[in-house]
């Protein structure tokens, strides 16, 4: 079991430990453990020097290149790992809300840190995006029981203070991840409908792998508030004190207007789209939909 952190829950890690996540297709940089690699004859060759970070294994670090610059740099190999997942968690102000005891980003992070877990635990490696109106944190796709830590890190450390820019930070994390593999973005997709979806588009057109978890607050989705309320702006917007029953009509009409634009345009792109609330067990929900993603595999 990992070192303890609130968000690595064992009654999570335990739920999801029987199942796993597997990509639909095989993907360029797949060595062994549930995957098979498309490549056969091939030898694995350097590609490239990045500077080194916290949890990197010490084994790939150039000692030629520390004792020219004074610097620590790791050799990137061609194919070095399995299937490379990245994690794209959303850390924008809006995740600060909650109704009840739980914010959107504490739920959210744990659903980040238990897949981080299991796609290591089947021989992967796992990365994180943190981001809000730009990113934040690019922590590199690996697989150790110290990056799983690195990562969990990173979550605890970040601060939910920002403006979303989903779009734009989409486009800019297609770019930076040059091998195709597993992409999960976790947020409350709290953007115009088409700036995701081009987004996410981008990713398809990278040949990736797609999942999409949309994280909402049970008061987001059921609105349950019948006096006068006062409701305070985030992400620049200002408070506002209204009747919520002469808007819950209206209010419900355009979620389910804007969920089920989503829902269809990740359905149109072959992207699974999955919609939790925060008042789901994180076990359940997860280990839901990582059986359905099973089953469906298994079918084809």
């Amino acid at each position: 079991m990992p070192d303890q952190s609130k968000y690595l829950d064992a009654h999570v890690l335990n739920r999801i430990s029987r199942l796993n996540l597997r990509a639909r297709s095989v993907m360029e940089g797949f060595v062994s453990g549930l995957h098979k690699s498309p490549y056969h004859g091939f030898s694995v060759e350097f590609a490239q020097h990045r500077e080194y970070t916290p949890g990197d294994d010490l084994r790939f670090l150039d000692w030629k290149v520390y004792g020219r610059s004074d610097r620590l740099y790791i050799k990137q190999y061609e194919q070095e790992t399995n299937l490379r997942s990245y994690i794209l968690l959303d850390a924008s102000e809006s995740m600060d809300f909650r109704s009840e005891n739980q914010s959107k980003f504490d739920y959210a992070a744990t659903i980040a840190a238990s897949l981080s877990y299991l796609i290591m635990e089947q021989q992967d490696s796992a990365g994180l995006v943190l981001f809000d109106r730009m990113v934040t944190k690019f922590v590199h796709a690996q697989c150790s029981p110290l990056h799983l830590k690195v990562i969990v890190t990173e979550m605890e450390a970040a601060k939910t203070q920002e403006k979303t820019d989903l779009g734009l930070v989409l486009h800019d994390v297609a770019e930076r991840i040059k091998h195709k593999g597993l992409v999960v973005l976790i947020s409350d997709l709290m953007d115009k409908p088409e700036a995701i979806l081009s987004g996410l588009q981008h990713f398809k057109h990278k040949r990736h792998d797609v999942i999409v978890i949309h994280v909402l607050d049970e008061a987001e989705v059921q609105f349950p508030y019948d006096r006068m309320t006062r409701f305070d702006g985030l992400e620049g917007y200002p408070w506002l004190v209204v009747d919520p029953r002469s808007l819950r009509e209206a209010y419900l009409e355009e979620v389910k207007k804007f969920t089920t634009e989503i829902r269809r345009g990740c359905l149109a792109q072959r992207i699974d789209y999955v919609q939790v609330t925060t008042d789901q067990p994180v076990e359940v929900a997860l280990s839901s939909y990582l059986a359905r993603r099973l089953s469906k595999r298994r079918a084809k």
